[in-house]
This record gives C-alpha cells, structure tokens and sequence, in this order.
C-alpha cells in the first residue's frame, strides 16, 4: 500500500486548474447547446443540460484529485459503489449525451486538452448532421397527447391517429372515479409536424372525446 500511495506524479499547478475547468466548461456548453438544437423528444428538460455540465467538471475534478495515484483511484472506486441512481433515462440519446460529457471531463482532468477540444467538436458535429438527415437512429420530433374518451367511438379515433401519425404509442390509462371515460396518454409522431392543429381539430370534432391536450417539449399546443 506504501508503494501505491507513492505513485503521485500529477500535481497541477493552479493555473493548469483554472485552465483545465475553463476547457471542460466551454465543452461541455457546446455539448448542451447541440443537445438543445438535436432533442427531439416530448418533454425537454433544462436540469438534464445543467447536469451534463456539472458532470464534465466534476469528472475533471476528480481526475484531478485522482492523478497518478492508484490509492485514490482504488478509495475512489470504493467511495462510488454505494451511491445508487434510481432517476430513469427517458430517451436511448440521453445515454450518449451523459457518456458524452463524462468523456470529455476525463480527457480534459489528465491534462488532453486538444482530445477534448477535438472531440466535442467533431462529435458534435456528427451528432448534428444526423439529426438534420433524419438518421433512423434519432428519433423525430414527438408530442405527448393526452385524451379522454370513451370507448364507444375509439375506431374513428384510430383512423385519425394512422392518417395524422407517423407512429403512436400508449403509454398511460387513468380511469376517472364514476365515469365512462377513460384518460388516454400517448407518445405521437406527427407525419407533417405542421398539421398539429388541423389534427388536434380533426379529435375534438369526434363525438365520443371529451377533451384533447397535446404538448410538445413541455409546452401546450
């Protein structure tokens, strides 16, 4: 154990600190601003941008702290086996973006300034140009609709839904206390994201829905 705790020959120096947060805080802000302009999902959360940033410079930090010394990075794994995360990833890109800035914050705490710089920006780059190209791999933008309605007329609701959506998926029923209607919860793709309104329109005019929400990134349409 002596041996161990002796290997320590990464000792930055003040300026090498201020400098190695300065780099991994301009990457990661461009690693939030890309997610930003690529986030295609239903509810887009500010939180999630703030923690991508907080878990770059952190992660430099404890690179930092670590350096050469096998000690530290041993009491350190040690130290990170009993914290449990229990907060569920919404989206498969949520994984990379965290991965993402975990990457960066460790090349830039060992002192790989240029991997870092070069990296996020060419990732970024890659990240934005499927996004524009509609790869299979990211999803199109999506709407959360919420209906209630009873079932006495769910077929003409459906044909809407198939003629309106490229894809729709149920992802929640609540069934109020002393009604025949139910609430319906669904993740919907728009073929053309611009008819949202004749197809929020197109709902409310079927006899059996009571009422019609559609949200997207958080905001009601």
């Amino acid at each position: 154990m002596q041996n161990l705790q002796g290997i320590d020959l990464f000792s930055p120096t003040l300026s090498q600190i201020i400098v190695s947060f300065s780099i991994s805080l301009l990457c990661s802000m461009i690693i939030s601003m890309v997610y930003r302009m690529t986030y295609r999902g239903p509810g887009y959360s500010s939180s999630f941008v703030v923690s991508i940033i907080a878990l770059s410079l952190i992660t430099s930090l404890v690179l930092m702290v670590i350096g050469n010394n096998l000690a530290r990075a041993f009491g350190l794994v040690g130290a990170l086996s009993i914290i449990r995360f229990r907060t569920a990833v919404k989206d498969t890109i949520d994984i990379v973006y965290i991965f993402f800035g975990l990457a960066v914050g460790m090349a830039v705490g060992v002192g790989y300034f240029k991997i870092a710089i070069v990296g996020t920006i060419f990732i970024s780059l890659v990240l934005i140009l499927f996004s524009k190209i509609n790869m299979d791999m990211f999803r199109g933008e999506q709407f959360l609709l919420q209906l209630q309605y009873s079932d006495d007329d769910i077929s003409s609701i459906k044909d809407l839904m198939n003629a309106y959506c490229s894809s729709f998926e149920l992802i929640n029923i609540k069934s109020p206390s002393g009604g025949v209607s139910k609430e319906f919860s669904y993740y919907v793709s728009l073929k053309r994201n611009k008819e949202y309104l004749e197809f929020v329109k197109e709902l409310k005019n079927v006899n059996a829905v009571k009422y019609v929400n559609l949200f997207r990134d958080e905001e009601h349409i």
